[in-house]
């Protein structure tokens, strides 16, 4: 994510209902955005890794070219920012923002390993970019805006920022459509386990779906939608993902926020975690992310 917010470091992302069964956020005094659901540990930070700009802004990469001014907002540890950046050369900039300083960090390291000198990354807040009106010729996100709660303050941020004609480039999740296959007992269960959390940290789980609606909505045109998948069809993208999604979901701090709401039980958890593992030894496993695509123009 790329996506973001401002987080808690244990990644206990949730906190206790107050006075209703809508679980609530932290946030700080300087974000109007919550805490980000996916967290910063290992397995995630891995699954991101495995991200670029070929694989997962395609779409984006025709309409880029030498010289273009180009914003990667929610641009978390860079991966995929490197390749807009490369893109975008000769004489072209790419800003990247996120709110967490640990993927900004990272960001700027892989900058300047991979010898991207016009790549800049910095803190900030989506919802309050620190740009000009009118500075860039591109903004990109790649699964932010189903994190963020308030869709058209970000929108209307990228929109304040992007030249007249200025291209907005958007990937987000669609929930209904992640895919593990042969199914194996109620494996589904976890997956709507995991969209509810989604959702009830002000999340957006079928985002993908929406983006052409929250683009009509925020004044863009010439709206071109789209989708596609990330996929894990090799026996080591399946071990891979089997491995992120225990690492992750089945970590002892999603396990305490799931049972703590009451989204399932410790019992129901067990027996998800013995079915991810029967999944994963199943001859013919496979597994997909869905995502919609959406790019638009500021009129």
């Amino acid at each position: 994510m790329q996506e973001h917010a401002d987080r808690t470091r244990d990644n206990d992302t949730t906190h206790p209902p107050a006075g209703s069964d809508q679980m609530n956020t932290q946030e700080n005094s300087e974000s109007s955005t919550p805490a980000y659901t996916m967290g910063y540990s290992d397995e995630f930070q891995k699954l991101l890794g495995r991200r670029s700009a070929e694989t997962h802004a395609a779409h984006l990469l025709p309409h880029l070219g030498p010289g273009l001014r180009v914003l990667d907002f929610g641009c978390g540890p860079g991966t995929i920012s490197m390749g807009l950046a490369r893109a975008v050369e000769p004489g072209g900039e790419l800003q990247g923002i996120d709110m967490e300083e640990s993927q900004v960090e990272m960001a700027r390291a892989a900058a300047a390993a991979g010898g991207h000198d016009n790549a800049i990354f910095q803190t900030g807040d989506v919802t309050a970019l620190p740009f000009d009106d009118d500075s860039f010729d591109v903004a990109h996100c790649h699964a932010v805006l189903m994190h963020v709660p308030d869709t058209q303050a970000v929108l209307a941020e990228v929109k304040r920022v992007l030249k007249p004609g200025g291209i907005i480039c958007a990937r987000e999740l669609i929930g209904d459509a992640l895919i593990f296959a042969p199914e194996v007992g109620d494996l589904a269960g976890a997956v709507a386990t995991f969209l509810k959390l989604l959702a009830a940290n002000g999340g957006h789980p079928q985002m993908g779906t929406e983006l052409k609606r929250v683009f009509l909505e925020a004044g863009f045109s010439g709206i071109q939608a789209g989708a596609s998948f990330e996929s894990f069809g090799t026996t080591e993208d399946v071990y891979f993902y089997h491995d992120f999604a225990s690492g992750w979901f089945f970590s002892p701090t999603i396990v305490e926020v799931i049972t703590r709401h009451g989204l399932a039980s410790r019992e129901q958890v067990d027996d998800w975690r013995r079915m991810l593992a029967e999944w994963r030894d199943t001859p013919g496993a496979f597994a997909a992310i869905a995502y919609g695509e959406a790019i638009a123009r500021k009129p």
